[in-house]
């Protein structure tokens, strides 16, 4: 699986504001999958939460960081790409608990 550096580097990724160790994909690609941004299959967990309107797609990254896509009710993806420390902070903002 890529790292963290290795998505970041692919992709153009922006600091989401107020948000440290959080960025969100920016430019045409709201209908780009999970597999489009990894480059492969991935272990994807899907959350309905009270703190989010749409559907929450987790993947973990080996080396600490994550994904975090929003699924949104008109089908497109909106994809956020966080640090070690970001992904476990958004986590917990959302009540979902990592497995494994």
């Amino acid at each position: 699986m890529k790292s963290f550096d290795e998505l970041f580097r692919e992709r153009d990724w922006r600091p989401i504001r107020n948000c440290p160790g959080r960025y969100i994909l920016h430019g045409a690609s709201d209908d780009l999958s999970l597999a489009e941004i990894l480059g492969e299959a991935a272990s994807v967990s899907e959350h309905r939460v009270a703190a989010a309107r749409d559907t929450v797609l987790v993947v973990a990254l080996e080396d600490g960081g994550g994904l975090i896509s929003y699924a949104r009710r008109d089908g497109t993806m909106l994809h956020t790409l966080n640090t070690s420390e970001g992904f476990e902070r958004k986590l917990r903002q959302l009540r979902i608990e990592r497995k494994g």
